[in-house]
């Protein structure tokens, strides 16, 4: 299934406090698919990341159809990927009064959706 890079509509979610690499694995499973089956695929999988990208993704979906016109049945997730958002960087107590730096990583989340060309 072939998609148009110039009819993309995106949407992205910035600072989500979520490591990069776990939103990955769950975006690996939905590019490429249509939306309606993407939808039904985030609803059950038993990840803490389905639910962000669940709220970019009807955003990237909406954004579509009130910018661009486009049906949301006929839309196709074309692009998914999660970068890496700065680290929140907190301390803990450890041994000695020594303090041990914690890193609490965020990502930006970013789905783009095309019309689906039928060949």
């Amino acid at each position: 299934m072939a998609t148009d890079t110039s009819n993309e509509v995106k949407a992205i979610a910035r600072y989500v406090r979520m490591s990069p690499y776990k939103v990955r694995r769950v975006l690996d499973q939905i590019r490429g698919r249509s939306y309606q089956e993407a939808l039904i695929i985030l609803r059950f999988m038993p990840y803490k990341s389905c639910e962000p990208i669940v709220k970019v993704l009807r955003s990237a979906a909406a954004n579509a159809e009130h910018n661009r016109g486009f049906d949301p049945a006929s839309l196709v997730v074309s692009k998914a990927f999660a970068d890496g958002g700065p680290s929140l960087r907190r301390f803990r107590p450890r041994a000695q009064g020594r303090a041990f730096q914690i890193r609490k990583p965020t990502c930006h989340i970013t789905l783009a959706v095309a019309p689906a060309l039928d060949d």
